[in-house]
């Protein structure tokens, strides 16, 4: 007999007697803390020093852990439903800003590494593995997208057609402008800068200053010289 089901849903019932309890609590000194420690019961780990202000979402927070010092502020909602090998991963000294939508997994891993700052109203969304380097900045409303949906059947309604999942990887020390667009199957290499509403379809080598739309390199952080982005 499959108890994974039932299981699911007392978990679900746990989470959402333990947050509609706590969750609303005022950030005065009591909240925050009574959350921190409640909240074990609920996540699959939790570290030290974890600031989780009210209005906070969570789903499925069991396939959630949460390093040290991690700051998740009002509006931000976390969505591990789908797999029982989802996983949601937040580093130590992440800061979460407000109304941060992070999820929509399936059999997938998003982690966010040490002090890296994820700006109000970014949505990261899988159901490929996201996998964001240690202090990146992620300026806000932009948007980390590792799937893609099928449309080569122009009778089927693009709905039904299904979604490919590649990944993207962020690697570290990199800065994401206001606006910007990642698409699915990118890598962004380390201590690269991505100006203000580009969007990015391809790869961009380490320690480049990528602009537009699409996003082409103008220049590397290692050269004075701008690049030729004629071709």
């Amino acid at each position: 007999m499959n108890r994974e089901p039932s299981l699911s849903k007392l978990q679900r019932l746990q989470e959402l007697l333990v947050i509609s309890l706590l969750g609303g609590l005022p950030t005065i000194v009591l909240g925050p803390k009574l959350r921190n420690l409640v909240y074990r019961t609920i996540f699959a780990s939790i570290g030290k020093q974890v600031y989780i202000q009210e209005g906070v979402e969570f789903l499925s927070a069991s396939y959630v852990e949460i390093g040290n010092g991690v700051f998740i502020f009002k509006g931000a909602r976390l969505d591990a439903r789908g797999h029982q090998n989802n996983r949601i991963y937040l580093g130590n000294g992440v800061a979460i800003e407000r109304n941060v939508n992070i999820g929509r997994l399936e059999d997938s891993y998003i982690e966010i590494g040490q002090e890296t700052f994820v700006g109000p109203g970014v949505c990261i969304a899988g159901p490929g593995d996201i996998r964001i380097g240690k202090r990146c900045l992620i300026a806000a409303n932009s948007g980390i997208y590792a799937n893609n949906h099928n449309f080569a059947d122009p009778i089927e309604p693009i709905k039904y057609q299904g979604i490919s999942r590649k990944g993207i990887v962020i690697e570290d020390d990199c800065w994401l402008g206001h606006g910007v667009a990642v698409l699915d199957g990118v890598t962004i290499g380390e201590g690269s800068v991505i100006g203000a509403g580009a969007v990015v379809t391809k790869d961009i080598p380490p320690y480049s200053v990528a602009v537009g739309v699409p996003a082409k390199v103008i220049k590397s952080r290692t050269s004075k010289q701008l690049v030729n982005t004629r071709d």
